[in-house]
């Protein structure tokens, strides 16, 4: 990638984001990947522990998947057809309902985004109610119909008036989910991790009361998988391990391998004919990609690759594995708070301002690992690498992640490096180098 392709980004996609790149000092191009390891334009490799945001949980362009791929298109399918069933969503479906029992119905779409306004369109429809009860903390997407069930103010005000209807309670608060849930609301919606809200766990025993509760005041219980399904928490969906089943599960990023965007909403069948189920509403769900033969066979590929190589008991052992090294190599650091995790999900919760965690992520990269802070809190270091990294690639995350913060042990003298580095960035007019 060459400097004229970042200014043609900056000129026709996103200058303010090539602009902030720049000022915050990660002004690298990247252009290849393979497994967990990422090569920027000057041939210098990386270990992801990013993940694309937990989309690559089978690793970058894993070669099954590529293969498999490959051999789909030698075989010329048609990818496209709106005049007739095709037989990848249906396989790909029926993947999908032997994974969590009772959810026999897949509605498909291509995004995460898509996928949750498909649930609260479902649980509206099914209910015949209105309102749509979300965490504080959340996140759930950027379009207009997700801002209304996200809670960051700086990301929903330029928006509003949004979808109304929805109203925000505390997460892991089982009181305000009793007081709120009464006979308007369709639906409870949340993350059984509040990954970008700061991986955030909720206590032992919220799912299951939560379950219990909207199974006694006839509203939907809606959770968000779309960063903790797919084994990245060890289990393949994060409300396996409380052995309790949502009405409605929400799936996409890792689900097409990283290759393919495709989006899930798992329901069952009966909540599917009460929404969509007539001749009359059966296309009040749907888009032109949705469910189509690539995207479908990309997942149904990564469904068959994260069973035969036993990646979400390795997501298991691996986490745990991994989670103790960290406690061990980071006791008693003065500006570790916490450090927490399940599976391939681990946070590294700072004491510090926000701003120490950009500069630790960025400090971190200029070491070769990329890492980032949650996006609605910057004192948490989110760790969620590809569930095929390999035991001594974490023993390396480790070492560097240790020496990292041995050269951080303080609040003021970071704070002073963030301020000299930004005010070079400034200099440089952000310039990427």
């Amino acid at each position: 990638m060459t400097a004229t392709t970042v200014e043609r980004y900056a000129r026709h996609v996103d200058p303010a984001f090539v602009k902030l790149l720049g000022m915050l000092g990660y002004g690298r191009a990247f252009t290849r990947a393979s497994g967990s390891w990422i090569e920027d334009e000057s041939g210098r490799r990386y270990l992801d522990l990013l993940a694309g945001f937990g989309s690559v949980n089978i690793g970058h362009n894993h070669p099954r998947l590529v293969a498999h791929l490959r051999a789909f298109f030698d075989a010329e399918p048609l990818n496209l057809n709106h005049t007739g069933v095709s037989a990848f969503p249906a396989a790909l479906a029926e993947q999908l309902a032997q994974t969590a029992p009772p959810l026999d119905a897949a509605l498909f779409s291509n995004s995460g985004a898509e996928a949750v306004e498909t649930a609260m369109k479902l649980a509206r429809a099914a209910t015949k109610r209105t309102g749509i009860l979300y965490c504080e903390g959340a996140y759930h997407g950027l379009t207009l119909g997700t801002l209304s069930v996200s809670a960051t103010r700086r990301m929903r005000a330029p928006f509003e008036p949004l979808l109304p209807g929805c109203a925000a309670i505390p997460f892991d608060d089982l009181d305000a989910l009793d007081r709120a849930l009464d006979r308007n609301v369709a639906a409870f919606l949340a993350e059984p991790v509040q990954v970008e809200g700061g991986v955030r766990f909720p206590g032992d025993g919220y799912l299951r009361a939560a379950r219990e509760l909207c199974t006694k005041r006839g509203a939907l219980l809606i959770l968000d998988e779309v960063q903790t399904g797919l084994g990245r928490t060890g289990a393949m969906y994060a409300f396996q391990h409380e052995g309790v089943t949502p009405d409605v599960l929400i799936l996409a990023k890792s689900a097409g391998g990283s290759i393919a965007p495709v989006g899930v909403t798992l329901t069952t069948r009966r909540l599917q004919r009460k929404a969509f189920g007539s001749m009359r509403t059966f296309d009040l769900h749907g888009s032109t990609f949705a469910g189509n033969a690539f995207a479908c066979a990309a997942a149904s590929e990564t469904l068959r690759i994260l069973d035969d190589e036993n990646l979400i008991a390795r997501s298991r052992d691996l986490g745990a594995e991994w989670l103790a090294a960290l406690r061990v190599r980071l006791d008693r650091h003065p500006l570790v708070a916490e450090i927490r995790g399940r599976g391939l999900l681990l946070a590294i919760e700072l004491r510090a301002p926000d701003v120490a965690g950009q500069w630790l992520a960025l400090a971190m990269l200029e070491r070769g690992l990329i890492v980032q802070p949650a996006s609605q809190a910057w004192n948490i270091l989110r760790l969620e690498p590809p569930l095929t990294i390999a035991r001594e690639e974490l023993l390396h995350a480790t070492e560097t992640i240790g020496a990292v913060f041995d050269a951080n042990r303080g609040v003021a003298p970071m704070l002073a490096r963030t301020g000299l580095r930004a005010a070079a960035q400034l200099l440089n007019r952000g310039r990427f180098r």
